[in-house]
């Protein structure tokens, strides 16, 4: 493949609106996507888009929930930076052609719908119904297909980063076809890593498969610094079916006035116990309300709790919450006059790759944007809806920053093509499911969501063997899409493990029985290769 100028790993909200601005500059860029272009985390995102936009809200209010939610590790100045900048891109979304729901919000005059979720002290929350996620990525999805100077890879995964170590730049990657099973040396001037977080390490999550943690780990293969990954957040209230795996239960119920209930020993609805652990309620920050929620199902030995709108009226929850209530109701399940069993699962990765305030990684030409950044915005736990709109303000600024850089940035030398000659066939594709099935059950038993050292050493020793294992597998065999995910997902939860460990105290999403207070002063966990 001919150089392109930016190759974006990645088709999420942080890949698509990076992508459609370079684009409109003038640029050259092939957008990378593991499956259709429409897929990965963003498609499945529900609530919404957090930003001031209300007349009773303040820049000041928005940034100070965030840092209280941050539990004393977020970046003031990437708190600031990005809240600065949040109705602005809700305005670039607008202006693409997103359809957001109406009714309260002023911007540019339109008046969009304002939903309060966990840890906000406001309305901020923009959204398309209970399908945010949807909108905004079939939206970006259909531009970028229809842009010249957009170039799309579907069904294709990076397999590693093309990088002189020695002058620290990056010249392109391997990009692995799924279709032909061919693995292609891709230059490029930039890249721009937008391939999500690394959640599908833990055996139950909220995201789709693809969560693998390719963009983290193969930043760290290549020499950047990773920061704070011991921070994984558990979203509290994925629905709990045996027919129904991974779908979330948004955020916004328990805003809209959902509350959670015990099961009593016939299985109806018992006692509200958010109150007994925070006096806000289902409204406190996701760290607390699942860590209750996990207290609550191992005190009683039950394998759910109960979500529980069924005292909203009818019209109301079809209105606001339309997916969710046909979902569910497809599962015979009307929330209308319901509760929805609930458990929490692995939802979102807190650190990443260690970035500025352009996006900029430790290697020239890199970039890292959205959930496998660690950009500072998020410290020791992310504020609900914080997630779009970092994917939305660090693609502009990564965009922004190129399209200064591009003009004078050296086209990439002649690259090396992947070499598998040493390689032979395999049948043993058991082994790979195997070791997916070890690890992300050890990651879970032993790093979720109360931890103590033990379990974090049991979960070192066993990463290191499968690594080890993994490792001797990947260099005798010919790789295949399992495998590449396998890799990284071995290496980014040996990257959350020695992070916990380094943490010798209880902040945020880092709850252990060992050290259970909060240590005076905080500092972030920085591995470097």
């Amino acid at each position: 493949m001919n150089a392109t100028d930016v190759l974006i790993l990645g088709s999420g909200a942080a890949g698509l609106s990076a992508a459609l601005r370079l684009a409109e500059a003038g640029h050259a860029v092939c957008v990378v996507s593991k499956g259709t272009l429409a897929s990965g985390s963003t498609l499945w995102a529900q609530g919404g888009i957090s930003a001031v936009l209300d007349e009773d809200d303040s820049v000041e209010a928005h940034v100070r929930d965030t840092l209280i939610a941050g539990a004393g590790l977020c970046d003031e100045a990437a708190v600031r930076f990005t809240v600065e900048r949040g109705p602005e891109c809700i305005a670039w979304l607008v202006d693409q052609g997103v359809v957001f729901t109406h009714a309260d919000g002023e911007l540019r005059g339109q008046r969009l719908h304002l939903t309060r979720e966990g840890g906000h002290s406001h309305r901020r929350v923009v959204h398309a119904a209970d399908a945010t996620g949807h909108a905004v990525e079939t939206t970006l999805a259909s531009l970028a297909e229809a842009h010249p100077l957009i170039t799309v890879r579907e069904r294709s995964v990076a397999v590693d980063l093309i990088v002189d170590k020695a002058a620290k730049r990056v010249h392109g990657a391997y990009l692995y076809d799924r279709n032909s099973k061919a693995i292609e040396a891709v230059p490029a001037k930039a890249v721009i890593v937008a391939t999500g977080g690394a959640n599908q390490v833990y055996l139950y999550s909220s995201n789709p498969y693809g969560a693998s943690g390719d963009g983290i780990a193969m930043a760290w293969r290549a020499g950047c610094r990773v920061s704070n990954m011991e921070f994984m957040q558990f979203h509290p209230t994925t629905l709990y079916h045996g027919d129904s795996r991974s779908f979330l239960i948004s955020e916004a119920l328990r805003g809209e006035g959902a509350t959670l209930h015990v099961p009593n020993p016939d299985g109806s609805v018992g006692e509200r116990f958010m109150p007994r652990f925070d006096e806000r309620g289902e409204l406190a920050p996701r760290d607390i309300v699942a860590r209750a929620i996990d207290h609550e199902m191992k005190r009683l030995g039950v394998k759910h709790v109960w979500l529980d709108i069924s005292h909203k009226p009818a019209s109301f929850v079809r209105e606001h919450f339309p997916s969710i209530h046909a979902h569910c109701l497809k599962l015979g399940l009307d929330i209308t006059t319901q509760p929805i069993p609930v458990v929490p699962s692995a939802h979102f990765t807190c650190g990443g790759i260690v970035t500025d305030l352009d996006a900029r990684t430790d290697i020239t030409g890199l970039y890292a944007t959205g959930e496998c950044a660690s950009t500072g915005l998020h410290g020791a736990n992310r504020l609900a809806s914080n997630s779009l709109l970092e994917c939305l303000v660090f693609a502009e600024a990564a965009a922004a920053d190129l399209i200064r850089a591009l003009p004078t940035m050296p086209m990439p030398p002649p690259l090396k093509p992947w070499d598998e000659s040493r390689v032979s066939d395999s049948d043993e594709d058991v082994v790979v499911s195997h070791n997916w099935l070890e690890l992300r059950t050890f990651m879970w038993d032993y790093v979720g969501i109360v931890r103590t050292t033990k379990r974090l050493l049991r979960a070192r020793h066993r990463v290191q063997l499968l690594k080890r294992e993994i490792i001797e597998f990947y260099q005798h065999y010919r790789v295949g899409h399992h495998l590449i995910e396998l890799r990284n997902l071995v290496t980014v939860a040996e990257l959350i493990v020695d992070s916990a460990l380094a943490r010798q105290e209880s902040r945020g999403l880092h709850y252990t029985l060992d050290f259970p207070a909060t240590d005076a002063v905080a500092s972030a966990t920085v591995l470097t290769p």
